[in-house]
């Protein structure tokens, strides 16, 4: 019997020493995150819109990097037919052929 409560005592220590480990974990935690320098938040500069295309082929490559600024820098990670329908917005004329 009294094996068991020397090993209850050992076990309770053990217990005492994990949470007082565990406090000072989350306090150092707690203390790293106050000091982190807060992130800044970069405006995304301003882009002007492609120009409408009107069918001529000395606009297309204009027109082809225009479109390929915009989408880098804004439109991101929406599908393929989000950008092509946002590329043909800006097409004037009818069925452009190049």
């Amino acid at each position: 019997m009294e094996q068991l409560l020397q090993f209850m005592q050992q076990q309770q220590e053990m217990i005492n020493t994990l949470q007082q480990q565990l406090i000072a974990m989350q306090m150092a935690t707690i203390t790293a995150a106050a000091a982190a320098p807060t992130p800044v938040a970069v405006p995304i500069p301003e882009i002007a819109p492609p120009p409408k295309f009107s069918r001529e082929r000395g606009q297309v490559v204009g027109f082809i990097n225009a479109c390929c600024l915009v989408m880098q820098m804004r439109i991101g990670q929406v599908g393929n037919a989000s950008r092509i329908s946002w590329v043909l917005s800006y097409i004037q004329g009818g069925v452009v052929e190049i």
